[in-house]
């Protein structure tokens, strides 16, 4: 079999260290071209007129939270299909890759049917401004034709993550923005003979997009041989119960984990919307930063997932707890040096988004707070990702969603809107919240290693 990055020698964190950034590499570039995209329908929108950008805001957030639904669920395929390669089972694999394009379906399916039903009553219910609320809905109406592209692709992108070649989404993602920007300037202004849809326009783009990115994709696993032993595409029988579960198992405690953390940052973002504009574009700002900063630690939240399943798959324990220790341990100093630049580029960082003065101070005590959290956000998506490679995502799920909902949110509500705190102590949540998610996931960590070498230990005797 043709030889991937993750044919490293075991002995010594240095080469352990190499072989993590080789396969975080490409997903980190995925990761900041995804969020470049956002960043170009945002500024794109933003020159047509403040509903066209309000429509495509909203829109995309709610898209995003039904985006995020399938992602979890399949991005159970990662481990679940390295572990099978580290056996040196790696066409096995291939049962659950087709299988994840029946689950994809599924999901599609019902995404399309709830946004094309249901999402004029829902913004509707929700109060949506009525200045851009059936843009909103044509938007939603739209991008949601990419789902079922976009939904497979995650297969494919998840499928060729768990083998350890990671390159191909890198080249695909910047294909994409490429794609997407174009598409955008076709459609939202009406250039090239195309007909001028504003915001809607953008939905166009996005799911000409997901097409794009699924096609691509596609054509090089297929003509590429070193996907051929995994049997990939090879004709089965229709939708087994038994490889859905298994995935749906592991992918489901995924996703709730993912939509409560995402959740909770939306949820920040509507307080400081109803404490003043001022608040809220400061707020915008310190979390445009640190999300993008966030994409790092997430590149190297999944490598770490697929190096310790690849090691559990092959039977080494100590191996697998090497390589999640060392995953944690780089996010964490990634997020440091992030912090430490945070707070000595303050005023260049906020001065590059805003030159308003009101909304700089504001910025600078938030982005602040933000040095603090973002160390703990980066040691608890380091642990959440080798916590997956042991593929122990359930109890994750309930400390995540516990230090989020139940620790976080509330202080941030209560310094909000009962005792009128500062921006910066609302943002103090985030703080308690992520470091206390932090400690929850490391020592699970450390308790769950601990428990499956002891495991094999004893299968062994």
């Amino acid at each position: 079999m043709t030889t991937d990055v993750l044919d490293i020698p075991k002995p010594g964190l240095k080469s352990e260290f190499v072989g993590l950034v080789r396969l975080a590499s490409p997903l980190i570039v995925n990761n900041l071209a995804i969020a470049g995209m956002g960043l170009a329908d945002t500024v794109m929108s933003g020159k047509i007129s403040a509903p066209a950008l309000a429509a495509v805001a909203v829109g995309s957030s709610a898209w995003m939270l039904f985006f995020l639904f399938a992602l979890g669920v399949l991005m159970a395929i990662s481990p679940i299909g390295s572990r099978y390669v580290g056996r040196g089972e790696g066409h096995l694999m291939g049962r659950y890759a087709r299988q994840g394009f029946w689950l994809s379906l599924i999901i599609s399916a019902a995404v399309l049917a709830t946004i094309r039903l249901g999402a004029q009553g829902a913004l509707e219910a929700i109060g949506i401004d009525e200045e851009f609320r059936q843009i909103t809905v044509d938007y939603m109406r739209v991008i949601v034709w990419g789902a079922p592209a976009a939904f497979a692709y995650l297969v494919l992108r998840y499928t060729t993550e768990g083998i350890g070649w990671t390159r191909p989404v890198m080249y695909v993602s910047i294909g994409a923005l490429v794609v997407n920007v174009f598409g955008n300037w076709v459609f939202m202004f009406g250039n090239l003979g195309a007909p001028e849809m504003g915001a809607v326009g953008a939905g166009v783009a996005s799911a000409i997009t997901m097409y794009f990115m699924f096609a691509s994709l596609l054509t090089y696993m297929l003509v590429n041989p070193r996907y051929k032993p995994y049997e990939i595409f090879r004709l089965g029988r229709g939708p087994q119960w038994a490889e859905m579960r298994e995935i749906l198992a592991l992918g489901l405690p995924i996703m709730v984990s993912i939509i409560a953390e995402a959740g909770l940052f939306s949820a920040v973002s509507l307080l400081m919307g109803k404490l003043s504009a001022n608040i809220a574009a400061a707020h915008q700002v310190a979390l445009s930063y640190a999300s993008t900063m966030f994409m790092i630690p997430m590149g190297l939240n999944s490598a770490t997932t697929v190096l310790v399943s690849r090691s559990l798959g092959a039977g080494d324990v100590a191996l697998a707890r090497i390589r999640g220790w060392l995953g944690i341990g780089a996010c964490a100093i990634f997020m440091t040096v992030s912090a430490v630049a945070l707070l000595l580029f303050r005023d260049q960082i906020v001065g590059f988004y805003t030159d308003d003065t009101s909304v700089q101070a504001i910025a600078l005590s938030l982005l602040f707070v933000a040095a603090i959290f973002q160390v703990s956000d980066g040691i608890q998506v380091g642990a959440s990702g080798a916590l997956r490679g042991l593929h122990d995502t359930r109890v994750p799920m309930f400390l995540t969603t516990f230090s989020y909902w139940v620790i976080a949110f509330p202080l941030a509500y209560a310094a909000a809107l009962h005792f009128k705190l500062s921006p910066a102590m609302i943002w103090g949540g985030f703080v308690v919240g992520l470091t206390i998610s932090a400690v929850l996931l490391v020592s699970r960590f450390a308790w769950s290693s601990r428990q499956t070498a002891r495991l094999q230990r004893f299968s062994r005797a």
